[in-house]
């Protein structure tokens, strides 16, 4: 016979013949279904249990044979709930599901026809399962046996078992197996199976018990289950997890090549380990310290490259110049060649931000196949960090350098340490004398972290350090390294990279074969009107940006100076250093650790106090240079010996939002000053560069490339730089020097010829 009913889905919960469960409704769906099936339905509705764990099954979820259930009775409660007792009648077969509503199943079906078996088979099934069932009762105690009156009146060998399933201690999957499983005899069979299954299960749990009993004291009652486990493993012939994992540490210890007093540390903490319950906080401490101990590679090194050609090609091909890091490098390896037991040079990289350092440092990791670690000290104001703290702290742990060592695998990876200049000395302690022992040569061979506690030799570590401003080193560091300075690119220079390195690696990373054409001119006109940096990293990302819109654009594969307007954001508005039309305004040059910049320098002359000013954010430096300066005009005859009398000077250097320092713009504070007295302009294509001394001496700078290179930059014609400086210009490109007219002084006497003199006979 076909019927319909209302569905009632029953999650983790599964219902059978003769089985009565009460439920507590708390959504609208659920009390709905009971109200409308009490009504119309009979008091009956089909329970199913989906086949899917997720929270909102599909029809497709839903089972072919589900259980009619009797609402036996209802009660709504105070707290606005349902509460309904369903009785489960009989199975039946679903022959469709359809929607009764928007939220409501409903369920088209029919009787189940249930097979008939031999009688004389039949009838031993349910003496077995019967026996099977008080065997399973007398087993244990505490199993009640409630059950023992349904199976001794019942005859029906399909109510039987579905009434012992009812009974058992099942999961909710094999209930719901049971459910849908139409031939009794088979669900019988499997009943025995699992009854038999059970009883041993509880002859072991007693057996283990008893043996627990034995070696159990009331002091020890706290470890019962744990012993109940290694009961249990004993039994299996198995080793306890913790013995497992005992023999795991006492096999890699045996392993590795250590002295024999840090085996004996690492061993007695295994004894330890041991015999410190796991429930003790100390079992975590003396566990996280050995896992950290043996997984340090003491004796694992990378096999290194040392093919001077190789590793030279590998950083031409990465990084454009870079001459003096290079030989640098060569140096190691040919050094390596000669003794393999040569300490590693402590190469620290000065240099503007964008000009490679830390990309260097990567690629000769990869260059000499080590591995490659980055420590990053800027604002690091607390020792600890690098050292590690006492593992007697609460969640201590080793220092950045030894867990870089752990993370690398090896104990000769290259560790670059970025932002030396920005370490931070205050009350917590001084990173720079931590970092001292782990860089000294002489000391990090036997480099004691605070949490390991024991020596590990660093000495095999390629140290890189990186830092934007060398006289921001820490002097306790300083003669220890080796300087290498990374100045500014130039445009020429930029162009090279933008072809040779940061181009094809754009087309790499977007997988493009077709590559777009940029001319240098164009290359040029971006790099002077979108960038304004001492290195390459803006030009880089507007590079990307202009190849990806290319490319989207579909347009032709060459790019001009228009195209660059057309899909790139507006331009800088080019600040060219000019010098207003009146005395008293020159230009400077200055080295920051963004590379070199010009400085305009102003000065005004008034009647007043005799006295000087000076504003514009300035150092004590660059404050004694302008008093310097006015000490030499007045003692030579440059003006005359009373222009000072009741007059006020006042130095001005622009962009006050900029801290300046430093004794290089004396020669240039000195022109302006007399540039304002004689009343004589100085032409704005014109810079300079130097400190002055009392007597006019011209004193040697720092920074002349990056200085040039700004002049360059700003369309500066002439530059005037100390004499003592000469050696230096074979650092700075060709191209600078051609298109600039330098001039070595050593006395600002000719100075003053050049720019004064002529001007002064010609007045008078």
């Amino acid at each position: 016979m076909d019927y319909s009913l209302l569905v009632m889905l029953l999650k983790d919960l599964v219902i059978l013949p003769l089985q009565e469960i009460k439920l507590e409704l708390k959504d609208d769906i659920s009390k709905k279904i009971i109200k409308l099936s009490d009504k119309k339905y009979n008091s009956r509705v089909l329970v199913v249990s989906p086949k899917t764990e997720s929270e909102d099954p599909s029809i497709n979820d839903l089972p072919k044979i589900g259980v009619v259930a009797y609402i036996k009775n209802k009660l709504e409660l105070s707290n606005g709930n349902l509460r309904v007792t369903l009785k489960g009648e009989k199975r039946s077969k679903i022959i469709s599901y359809e929607a009764f509503s928007k939220e409501i199943i409903d369920a088209h079906m029919h009787d189940i026809v249930l097979p008939k078996f031999e009688e004389t088979g039949e009838m031993v099934l349910k003496d077995k399962l019967k026996e099977a069932v008080i065997e399973y009762i007398n087993s244990d105690a505490s199993i009640s046996n409630s059950i023992l009156k349904v199976i001794n009146d019942n005859d029906d060998l399909n109510l039987l078992t579905d009434a012992i399933t009812t009974f058992l201690p099942l999961n909710t999957y094999k209930k719901l197996e049971y459910m849908q499983e139409l031939n009794s005899e088979k669900r019988a069979i499997a009943l025995i199976k699992d009854i038999k299954t059970e009883i041993k299960y509880l002859q072991l749990e007693e057996r283990i018990d008893n043996n627990v009993q034995i070696h159990l004291s009331k002091e020890q009652e706290e470890y019962y289950y744990r012993e109940k486990i290694k009961e249990i493993e004993k039994l299996l012939g198995n080793k306890s997890k913790e013995e497992n994992e005992y023999d795991e540490y006492f096999d890699k210890l045996s392993k590795l090549d250590l002295n024999d007093k840090v085996k004996a540390k690492i061993h007695n903490e295994l004894e330890k380990l041991k015999v410190t319950p796991v429930s003790s906080p100390e079992y975590s401490v003396i566990r996280n310290y050995i896992d950290w101990t043996l997984s340090l590679p003491w004796d694992t090194s990378s096999k290194e490259n040392l093919n001077t050609k190789t590793v030279l090609n590998a950083l031409n091909k990465s990084h454009y110049g870079m001459t003096e890091v290079k030989e640098k490098i060569e140096d190691y390896i040919n050094g390596k060649l000669i003794n393999e037991n040569i300490t590693s040079p402590i190469i620290c990289l000065v240099g503007p931000p964008g000009v490679g350092k830390t990309t260097i440092a990567n690629s000769i990791a990869k260059a000499l196949n080590r591995e490659f670690y980055k420590v990053s000290v800027g604002g690091l104001n607390d020792a600890i960090e690098l050292v590690g703290n006492r593992r007697t702290y609460l969640g201590a742990l080793p220092g950045k350098i030894i867990q870089g060592i752990k993370k690398c695998g090896t104990n000769n990876p290259v560790i670059l340490i970025d932002e030396i200049d920005k370490m931070v000395k205050d009350y917590k302690g001084d990173p720079a004398s931590a970092l001292l022992d782990i860089l000294d040569t002489t000391q990090n061979k036997t480099f004691i972290d605070n949490y390991i506690e024991e020596p590990f030799d660093l000495s095999k570590v390629l140290f890189i350090l990186t830092a934007n401003n060398k006289d921001d080193i820490p002097w306790t560091l300083y003669d220890r390294l080796d300087i290498i300075e990374l100045s500014s690119y130039t445009a020429f220079e930029k162009i090279d990279i933008a072809k040779k390195h940061i181009l094809p690696k754009i087309y790499n990373e977007l997988n493009i074969k077709k590559k777009i054409t940029i001319k240098d001119e164009t290359l040029l006109y971006l790099i002077d009107n979108w960038t304004r940096e001492s290195g390459v990293r803006n030009l880089t990302r507007i590079l990307r940006t202009l190849v990806i819109k290319v490319i989207s654009a579909n347009k032709s594969m060459t790019v001009n100076s228009d195209d660059l307007l057309k899909f790139l954001k507006e331009p800088f508005n080019k600040d060219e250093i000019k010098c207003a039309n009146v005395a008293g305004i020159v230009n400077a040059l200055a080295w920051t650790p963004m590379g070199g910049v010009p400085i305009k320098i102003e000065c005004a002359i008034y009647n007043g106090e005799e006295k000087v000013i000076v504003t514009g954010s300035l150092g004590d430096t660059l404050k004694e240079s302008i008093y310097v300066a006015t000490s030499y005009i007045k003692e030579n005859d440059y003006v005359s010996g009373t222009t000072f009398f009741n007059r006020t000077i006042h130095i001005h250097l622009l962009d006050g939002a900029t801290k300046k320092d430093g004794p290089s713009c004396g020669i240039a504070i000195t022109t302006a000053i007399l540039s304002k007295l004689l009343d004589i302009k100085v032409s704005d294509k014109i810079s300079f560069t130097g400190e002055i001394g009392l007597k006019g001496d011209i004193l040697r700078i720092g920074g002349l490339k990056e200085k040039l290179i700004a002049a360059y930059n700003n369309n500066i014609e002439t530059v005037y730089i100390p004499e003592d400086n000469k050696k230096d210009l074979k650092d700075v490109p060709s191209q600078i020097k051609e298109k600039l007219n330098i001039k070595l002084v050593s006395n600002y006497e000719s100075i003053f010829k050049d720019i004064f003199a002529k001007e002064i006979k010609n007045t008078k």
